[in-house]
């Protein structure tokens, strides 16, 4: 066996035996209730919830996507700075009221929040099913993503469904035993690596050019439109910087990071932290660049980051980071297969096959749901090819369209059941036509931006409908103008508990004929 054989497995080896042990760990402090296995008893800290919600964000895509991005489009994804910071501003200003509304109502998953807010069994189930649809093609791109980080790093001692296998298996291994207690403590691990990978071997290989200024004066010389946005591209950027953080903020690993967290005032540090770790993109961008000089010809543009690096940086280095990529893909891949898991059980099992389960059931059917959605991202892996930032932004694309109806319930009293259904219909059924049909997006969106669109006419037809069609019931608009008092007046002592009288979010209103 080759350096790179033995450094490679020793590098991934400990990668993947640091999150079991943590895990173990976790699994000591949790209780045997499924409030306790999905949201961690609403008692999350906040070093906790920042480096779970940052390296929940931080995924695959981001950490490999972004360097591909650099690479081909040159500064296109210096959307990804801005975005950042918008996304931290929309988990302070929609996740707190999200956060607070869950206290009050005990939810568990977002359909809690939406028959809740809406009185609509049908509506929330509906919305569970959209996020559970466009959360498996981004759980398989981070499966796609640590297995191929493994195969590199390896050299090739551990192949691409053997890598798959690998990671699938730890994530069910230690997300089985300490649910997302234990996802929250590896993701601290996962988040300081990531980061400091990224901007070491972006410093590292940006040395090998001369320096960013070098770098820069060279690309200028060679290849003078890698370094403009180019025309029709600016649409892209928008587009990009809108629909990837509202779809993230969407997806339901956010919403239970919501519901997890122990107090109100850690949200409104999140804008803040969030858009700090934004600055691990230099490193991205470093990467991306250099290689334009140093590898001018990658077959496939996800492979740039660790072709560049083994190429020019020293083995030990190069193998560390690529290990750090890979648990970039499992900090997402087991937030988004446990928040699926706590869907299926709470919103489908419970609702249509086992009714009244038992503490301990509850729990057992959420770890049989977890290996089911990894066994299926799994096959995906191995079976559907693509992209990793195409199939990102699809799928991103497709969450976003629930923050639509999210921003109307929290926000408009007019919001009504079948204007937010159509809406989401609408919007969905346009993702659907401009991502199959590219050349049918019209206008200035024809370039990159079909995601955006489908977002604007779902907000359309939600609020054309709504004016027309019936609101809300007059209990539950009560309900949330009590609630809203509450939350304008900062009364979080009460916040642990559902408010007296106030009809249950969990399993919808009593009689609700939707």
């Amino acid at each position: 066996m080759t350096a790179q054989h033995v450094l490679g497995i020793l590098a991934i080896s400990v990668f993947l035996a640091v999150p079991l042990i943590i895990g173990g760990l976790a699994a000591r402090r949790s209780t045997a209730t499924a409030d306790d296995y999905f949201v961690q008893g609403r008692s999350m800290g906040s070093v906790a919830v920042f480096f779970t919600v940052t390296a929940t964000w931080w995924s695959a895509f981001a950490f490999l996507g972004s360097n591909a991005s650099f690479y081909l489009d040159g500064p296109l994804y210096w959307t990804a700075l801005v975005w950042n910071v918008f996304f931290g501003v929309m988990f302070y200003w929609i996740g707190k009221r999200v956060w607070f509304h869950g206290r009050r109502g005990n939810y568990v998953t977002p359909r809690d929040f939406f028959v809740g807010l809406f009185g609509s069994q049908r509506l929330g189930t509906f919305v569970a099913l959209v996020l559970l649809v466009f959360t498996l093609p981004h759980l398989q791109i981070q499966l796609t993503g640590g297995a191929y980080l493994m195969e590199v790093a390896s050299d090739g001692a551990i192949p691409f469904w053997l890598g798959a296998l690998l990671f699938y298996l730890v994530i069910i291994a230690y997300v089985w035993a300490g649910g997302v207690r234990a996802i929250a403590w590896t993701d601290v691990f996962y988040g300081v690596t990531v980061f400091l990978g990224l901007i070491a071997a972006g410093v590292f290989v940006v040395g090998e050019v001369g320096g960013m200024g070098t770098m820069f004066d060279r690309i200028e010389q060679v290849r003078p439109d890698h370094l403009v946005l180019g025309d029709g591209v600016w649409m892209t950027w928008v587009a990009m910087f809108l629909v990837t953080p509202l779809g993230a903020l969407m997806g339901p690993q956010m919403w239970t990071r919501m519901y997890a967290t122990r107090s109100a005032r850690i949200f409104d540090l999140m804008p803040f932290l969030v858009g700090l770790m934004a600055f691990a993109y230099i490193g991205s961008m470093l990467i991306g660049n250099s290689a334009v000089l140093l590898d001018p010809v990658v077959e496939e543009a996800d492979q740039v980051l660790p072709a560049v690096l083994l190429e020019h940086a020293p083995l030990l280095l190069a193998l560390v980071v690529i290990a750090a990529g890979a648990g970039a893909a499992m900090s997402t891949a087991n937030s988004q297969v446990h928040a699926m898991s706590a869907s299926y059980t709470v919103d489908f099992h419970e609702r249509y096959i086992q009714r009244d389960l038992p503490e301990r059931k509850r729990v057992w059917v959420g770890r049989w749901a977890i290996l089911a959605f990894s066994a299926l991202a799994y096959v995906m892996t191995l079976y559907v090819p693509g992209l990793l930032v195409t199939i990102g932004l699809v799928a991103f694309a497709g969450l976003a369209q629930v923050v639509v109806p999210t921003v109307g319930a929290l926000f408009w009293e007019r919001a009504s059941v079948v204007g937010a259904t159509a809406g989401l219909v609408v919007g969905l059924a346009s993702l659907a036509v401009f991502t199959a049909f590219p050349g049918w997006t019209p206008g200035p969106f024809s370039e990159g931006g079909g995601g955006l669109l489908a977002l604007l006419l779902n907000a359309v037809v939600f609020t054309a409908v709504s004016l027309c069609t019936k609101p809300r019931d007059e209990r539950i608009l009560a309900m949330l103008r009590s609630r809203k008092h509450d939350f304008d007046r900062e009364k979080w002592e009460s916040e642990d508990t559902a408010d007296s009288g106030e009809p249950s979010g969990g399993p919808g209103l009593q009689g609700d004929p939707s």
